[in-house]
Parts: C-alpha cells; sequence; structure tokens
C-alpha cells in the first residue's frame, strides 16, 4: 500500500510539474497555450452592431430567383396520314417520342386492364341471410326424441327455402390506380401498336357511303384487315352512323368506336387501330398528365 500511495503521488507531482514548466521546444510552446483553453472561449460573441444588421436584413433580396424553363426537346417520330378507304398516303407528321415510342411496359399495361376490368363490375349480386328471409322463427321440431337431426326455425341455411350461407351481397370491386400511371399505360399501349406498324393514321371524316355490311368487309379484305388478319379496331372522333352501323353486322371482322368509347384494352385487343388524327390527338392530350412540361430551376447571379 506504501508503494501505491508513493506512485500516486509521484504522477500529482508530474503533471503538476509538466502544467508549469513548458517545454523549450517552440512547437511545444505554440501548441501547449491553445490545447489547454477551453473550446468555448475561442468564438467571441457578436458586437450588438451585428445583431441589428441581422435584423434589418431584407430577406427576399438575398433569396436566389427562382425561374420556371423549358425542359429539353424530345426527339420526334414521323407517322403517315392516309385517306380513308382507298389509304393513299396524304402527308407526314410528326410526334414527339414520349407519346408514340416508349418502351414496353407489361406491369403497367397489367395494372391498366385490371383496373378497368375492376372498374367494370357491377357488384349488384346479393343474397338473403336467414334473417331477411320472411317468415316464423319458431322451432321446427323438438330438440330430442324424435331421433332426426336438429334443427331450429325453418329459415335454416340448411333448409330449402331458407337462407344462404356466405352468400354475396353488393360491394364494389373498383380500385385505385395513380392518374399518371394510367395516362403513361395509355401511351405506352400506342407505342407498343406503333413499333409494331399496327398503328394506322387517317384523315378525318372516316365514314362510308352505304351502312350495307358488305361494303365494310369489302374494305377490310382489300386492306387486309379482316378476321383472316387478326380483325381491327376503327377509332373515330364522333360517331359515323353508316360505318358503325355497318360494322355492326360484321363483328367478325372488327369493331368501332368513338374516341371516349376506347380504352387500354381496346387497343390492344385486336390485330390493328385504324384511328384518326384528332382522335389521337385527343387521346394523347387527355392522357399526359404524367409529362413534366416545366422544369423549375434556380439562376444564380
Amino acid at each position: 500500500m506504501a508503494t501505491k500511495s508513493v506512485s500516486n503521488t509521484a504522477k500529482r507531482w508530474g503533471s503538476l510539474y509538466l502544467r508549469t514548466h513548458i517545454p523549450k521546444d517552440p512547437l511545444m510552446q505554440c501548441l501547449a497555450p491553445r490545447l489547454s483553453r477551453f473550446m468555448a472561449t475561442e468564438a467571441p460573441m457578436p458586437a450588438p452592431e451585428q445583431f441589428q444588421a441581422y435584423a434589418n436584413m431584407d430577406v427576399n433580396a438575398s433569396a436566389t430567383p427562382l425561374t420556371f424553363r423549358t425542359p429539353p426537346k424530345v426527339p420526334d417520330v414521323l407517322t403517315t396520314i392516309y385517306s380513308f378507304p382507298t389509304m393513299e398516303p396524304l402527308h407526314f407528321v410528326h410526334y414527339p417520342a414520349n407519346q408514340l415510342h416508349l418502351p414496353l411496359r407489361r406491369d403497367i399495361l397489367h395494372r391498366a386492364i385490371v383496373f378497368e376490368g375492376d372498374a367494370t363490375r357491377q357488384g349488384t349480386a346479393s343474397t338473403k341471410w336467414r334473417n331477411d328471409v320472411h317468415g316464423s322463427g319458431a322451432k321446427i321440431r323438438p330438440q330430442k326424441g324424435t331421433g332426426r337431426a336438429r334443427l331450429g326455425d325453418k329459415k335454416s341455411p340448411m333448409l330449402r327455402g331458407g337462407g344462404v350461407a356466405f352468400g354475396p351481397h353488393p360491394r364494389d370491386f373498383s380500385t385505385k390506380l395513380p392518374k399518371k400511371m394510367y395516362d403513361l399505360a395509355w401511351r405506352t399501349a400506342l407505342s407498343y401498336r406503333y413499333r409494331r406498324g399496327e398503328l394506322i393514321l387517317v384523315e378525318d371524316g372516316v365514314e362510308i357511303e352505304m351502312n350495307e355490311p358488305r361494303w365494310i368487309k369489302q374494305i377490310m379484305e382489300i386492306n387486309h384487315w379482316g378476321n383472316a388478319d387478326g380483325r381491327s379496331l376503327i377509332v373515330t372522333r364522333g360517331v359515323r352512323e353508316n360505318l358503325f352501323q355497318a360494322i355492326a353486322g360484321a363483328g367478325e371482322d372488327g369493331r368501332a368506336k368513338t374516341e371516349d368509347d376506347v380504352d387500354v384494352k381496346d387497343l390492344l385487343e385486336l390485330g390493328r387501330i385504324i384511328i384518326e388524327r384528332s382522335a389521337l390527338d385527343g387521346i394523347l392530350r387527355d392522357h399526359s398528365s404524367d409529362l413534366n412540361r416545366t422544369v423549375p430551376t434556380a439562376i444564380y447571379s
């Protein structure tokens, strides 16, 4: 114990000696005073004049101004406009690549088709539970003594005319899908058709002279749009009386729909799409919410 106390005393005296006798090394002479000071005393407090200058500072003048710049130009794709029903080329038009030349996304197309299918389900199937069936609630026969199975009232699901156990009831089958994802699915489907050469643009005002099915059958056969070639979907801006009546009698060769009645499933179901230019422009205009038209950026002076 005496040896331990002596060693502790020597250590204390040695540390005191180091504090009072700074080494003669110039490097140690310049570092020792700095290392021995507390960090909080290094930064002096600002003067009162500086606080007043901060209070009078104009925040809006020092902020970096924001502006909206136009994003880089998207490359265009070339399409041909034909005359209907002769299919004579008329002129060329350009569409942005982010509208008619998107990569194939099967996952987005699947989600869009499921979303449309769920929205079309009525969900009106309804059955009656035993409490909903009209009738008496009295017990049919005694619980014991008859040798037969136990039964309650005549509205039991085990009896004919009784309630339905776990039957369907009215419900909403619709699901949710982000609008931007749904709009991307529209343009992805059109891009898929365009890359395969199955998107045919025709001039506005598609119509035939007579509303007889044989007329539209001849047009489909000459242009190889009929049943033998995978059928076709004709999309118009508005209702065309003769065309719609004729193709209704030739359903084995294709269908005709207006722009408002078409969905993503229709764009992928048949062999090709014959669409008016105004109808295509309307679809692309209504389904472009995911395209960022302007990009906010900061301008530094």
